[in-house]
């Protein structure tokens, strides 16, 4: 598993950052479904999903129900940067509660390659988990600084294989 730590500051809009945004981009496995996509958009074949109909995106639908009526090609990355409370759903989507993140998390193998991975931006370090057939590859942790919560970045992929604990822990090879 690789380990990045990361000194950045916050922005709402997590891949404004440059910094982050090249993390994702030099990760990502193409096609990629970004189903809470912002306004900065990703120098890669990618689906942009977002609620908010002012943002730059192709489908403006929850993400939920965008998962759950996909029927085009299967997706080799799906990114997931949601709010990440119920107080910041409300602010980002003008009162709109986004669906339940579970019932999200259930869904997203069914567009997903085989093999494909997730990349999640949060509070918490598992996302899809071993129980949908996920393993751990990358933890990113992203330092704000100050009394500003850190973000953590996780990519997981899909896999027939359970793998429990902590291996080889090393840099990543990632650009400048």
């Amino acid at each position: 598993m690789k380990f990045t730590y990361i000194k950045t500051p916050l922005n709402r809009y997590t891949f404004k950052n440059s910094t982050i945004r090249k993390w994702v981009e030099f990760y990502a496995e193409e096609p990629v479904l970004n189903l809470f996509a912002g306004k900065t958009k990703l120098d890669l074949n990618e689906v942009r999903n977002d609620l908010d109909p002012l943002m730059p995106a192709d489908y403006h639908k929850d993400a939920l129900k965008f998962c759950e009526n996909w029927n085009g090609p299967k997706f080799g990355t799906v990114l997931l940067d949601p709010p990440y409370s119920t107080r910041k759903s409300m602010e980002m989507y003008k009162g709109i509660l986004q669906s339940p993140f579970n019932a999200l998390k259930n869904e997203i193998p069914r567009i997903l390659v085989d093999n494909g991975i997730v990349i999640t931006f949060g509070y918490h370090s598992v996302s899809m988990g071993e129980g949908r057939g996920f393993r751990q590859e990358h933890i990113l942790l992203l330092s704000h600084g100050g009394a500003i919560h850190d973000t953590i970045g996780i990519i997981e992929r899909r896999t027939t294989k359970s793998i429990v604990g902590l291996v080889n822990l090393e840099c990543p090879d990632m650009p400048d």
